[in-house]
């Protein structure tokens, strides 16, 4: 056996038993790239050490613990809370009206935080009480909150993009402008999804509230609204990058939540930093990580051996799309987005390229898949997270998750089939 092939076993079966005994994604990466290392007689703790430091030694990269920030002050200072009040005031009376506020809830919270797992805390925290109370089904409620959540991640700003931009080395303004069309995508097939489920629940209709009050709670949550204005308009016009814009939404959200609100005090902000901190440092540590394991990976060739698996697929660019994105999605059901993305999005991308698909439209459909196994068992990080807020058996948002994951499913495909959905969109805004 070649030193590449033993490279590639050692990378492969370590990551299978790490996870499966339960490590740290982090240190499985350090542990699996030291591993290929000693295989391919390239052992040196300094190199080792100095791309722990290179994984994480990038200026865009600034912008994940202030996107990080942004989300934790949103949420802690009312700006989540006005925007769910704002839904509710508009469209809560209709029948199943909690659901829409839900999806609307979630598409404009998306367009501020970039954060699947702030947002869904928030949207479940909020709203899940209220379907209880109101007599809604747990299950389908708690899997429409967690299917709204993984909107985050596509609609701009995303700390994905952030991440995959870094990683392989593409425009993340352009991965933001990417994933604007797909995000409405999927808030309105959740709009038909959650549709087609309300055929089997009974469930009454509100009184519609008077045009005043509605119009008052729009304005309650002006300042909410203006912020992704302010964020995607100075990145599209120019006026700061997506980095800086990370630092725009930090300061924005903490100026709203300390002078317009007055919902935080100066001494709450220790507890949003500290809580942005150790979020933070879990994704940094990954990036770390990661970078050990894909130095060695490229050390292995392990990209040319997939494209030399892949190779008769190299000319059908939609099938190549099809077959990358099926290992995608068995990939998603066993790891998170992030080490999805710092792992397999540098080894595929330039087989992707090589069959000449555009590597943002690649990018964009690397992190819906990724997105989507945030929902999908067994890992399913965010279903975890309405489970613990909502205090239900997993196996309930699990089941109640379907509908929805199917409809996700459904959009990748379309997307598949007519990449110019997300490239002619892209295209116009720049």
């Amino acid at each position: 056996m070649s030193a590449e092939a033993a490279a590639f076993v050692v990378f492969s079966l370590g990551m299978l038993v790490l996870m499966g005994i339960g490590m740290n994604m982090a240190f499985a990466l350090v542990l699996t790239g030291a591993g290929m290392a000693w295989v391919l007689d390239f052992w040196d703790t300094q190199l080792l050490a100095q791309n722990l430091v290179a994984g994480i030694d990038s200026f865009p990269l600034l912008a994940v613990p202030f996107f990080v920030l942004a989300g934790e002050l949103m949420n802690a200072g009312g700006i989540s809370r006005r925007i769910i009040t704002m839904a509710q005031a508009w469209v809560g009376h209709i029948r199943g009206g909690l659901g829409y506020v839900a999806i609307g809830a979630a598409v404009l919270m998306a367009s501020m935080s970039g954060s699947a797992l702030a947002d869904t805390a928030a949207l479940a925290t909020i709203l899940l009480p209220m379907m209880r109370q109101q007599g809604y089904p747990l299950p389908t409620s708690a899997g429409l909150l967690a299917s709204g959540g993984i909107i985050a991640p596509i609609i701009p700003p995303s700390m994905p993009f952030v991440i995959y931009g870094v990683t392989t080395n593409t425009s993340i303004s352009a991965l933001f402008l990417s994933g604007i069309v797909p995000g409405l995508c999927m808030g309105a097939g959740l709009i038909l999804a959650w549709k087609w489920v309300l055929r089997r629940i009974e469930l009454p209709e509100g009184q519609p509230l008077p045009l005043r009050e509605r119009l008052g709670a729009t304005g309650k949550a002006f300042w909410a609204l203006l912020m992704p204005v302010i964020i995607i308009g100075g990145m599209k016009s120019g006026v700061f990058t997506p980095t800086e814009a990370a630092v725009v939404a930090a300061f924005y959200a903490l100026f709203v939540a300390l002078v317009v609100h007055r919902e935080m005090r100066l001494g709450d902000i220790h507890g949003v930093l500290v809580r942005a901190a150790r979020t933070t440092a879990i994704v940094m540590f990954l990036c770390a990580g990661a970078q050990v394991a894909s130095y060695m990976i490229t050390l292995a060739d392990l990209p040319g051996t997939l494209g030399g698996w892949l190779g008769p697929l190299i000319d059908s660019p939609r099938l190549l799309m099809l077959v990358m994105m099926v290992v995608l999605v068995i990939v998603g059901t066993a790891l998170d987005l992030t080490p999805t993305i710092l792992i397999f999005a540098p080894v595929m991308l330039p087989i992707a390229v090589k069959a000449g698909i555009d590597p943002v439209y690649f990018g964009l459909m690397f992190v819906l898949n990724g997105a989507i196994g945030l929902i999908t068992p067994p890992v399913g990080t965010v279903l975890n997270v309405v489970a613990g807020v909502g205090r239900l058996p997993l196996h309930q948002v699990i089941r109640g998750v379907n509908p929805f994951l199917l409809t996700y499913l459904a959009i990748l495909a379309l997307f598949i089939a007519f990449p110019s959905l997300v490239t002619a969109p892209v295209a116009w805004m720049r």
